[in-house]
């Protein structure tokens, strides 16, 4: 893809934005899900989230990771080295267990 380049992961990016990479337990999140995400603000923080939930935006970055696109906010891209599992937000069940379903 035009403007896009790739590292030795697989992990491929906008040219001319810094290497994000991503954790692994994230790559296996996204191809369980099997969907794209976007990272973009909360008061905790930057999180990861399903695009149904979060849509892209046209000022967006771009990356590749585990055959999905991940948007990332322009407000987040500039402090990201990596995107990490505390990025996915879960919620805890009535009985205490904890769900990442969205």
């Amino acid at each position: 893809m035009p403007g896009q380049s790739s590292d030795a992961s697989g992990t491929s990016r906008t040219a001319g934005v810094p290497a994000i990479a991503v954790a692994p337990e994230v790559r296996d999140y996204i191809e369980k899900r099997n969907c794209d995400f976007r990272i973009c603000t909360s008061c905790g923080g930057p999180v990861l989230l399903p695009v149904r939930i979060k849509p892209p935006k046209k000022s967006d970055v771009l990356i590749t990771a585990a055959g999905h696109t991940i948007y990332i906010s322009i407000h987040q891209v500039r402090y990201l080295d990596e995107i990490r599992a505390e990025m996915i937000p879960f919620y805890e069940e009535p009985d205490g267990t904890c769900a990442d379903e969205f």
